[in-house]
């Protein structure tokens, strides 16, 4: 079987000159591809008894998050873009490279002591997870693993979850 990184398409300069753009893409379209990332990043999860929730940042982090949920009988919890959630919702706003956005997560989605991993696709800045965490404290749930199947190490991502156990599957030195 390959390494997962092979699976991973890589386009220069897209979407702008010096950037290298992983695509996830590629391993989604690949059922060994896709079967090492769902093994890859559950392996990272370490004992499931310890784990009460898997948490799914769109749109990426549902794609990963939802088959390691299912795999380990766990509930599954959404944080959306603002206003696509139904029911009465608590949001974090956080700094783009140009602007802000805001995430919401339903108010009733994680009880008090619960313990989370949240997943994604790809950690960069670290801006989204780190709302995501702060949504899960505030609800009093404890994050005891965060989990990227890509790593961006340039921008320097893991800076803002200092203090977490955070592990990605594949990691690019660079931007």
């Amino acid at each position: 079987m390959k390494d997962l990184k092979e699976y991973v398409r890589t386009i220069p300069d897209y979407p702008e000159p010096g950037i290298m753009f992983r695509d996830v893409t590629s391993i989604l379209q690949d059922a060994d591809g896709l079967q090492l990332a769902i093994d890859s990043l559950q392996a990272k999860i370490g004992n499931p008894d310890e784990v009460d929730v898997i948490v799914g940042a769109e749109s990426r982090g549902f794609i990963f998050g939802m088959p390691l949920a299912y795999n380990l009988h766990k509930p599954f919890v959404l944080v959306r873009k603002k206003g696509k959630l139904p029911c009465e919702t608590i949001s974090r706003s956080y700094d783009l490279e140009y602007g802000s956005a805001t995430i919401e997560m339903h108010k009733d989605a994680i009880k008090p002591g619960q313990r989370v991993v949240i997943v994604d696709d790809l950690i960069a800045t670290g801006g989204t997870i780190e709302a995501a965490v702060r949504m899960v404290e505030e609800l009093g749930g404890k994050v005891v693993k965060i989990l990227f199947l890509m790593e961006l190490a340039g921008l320097n991502g893991r800076e803002k979850l200092a203090g977490y156990d955070v592990e990605s599957v594949i990691c690019y030195e660079g931007k």
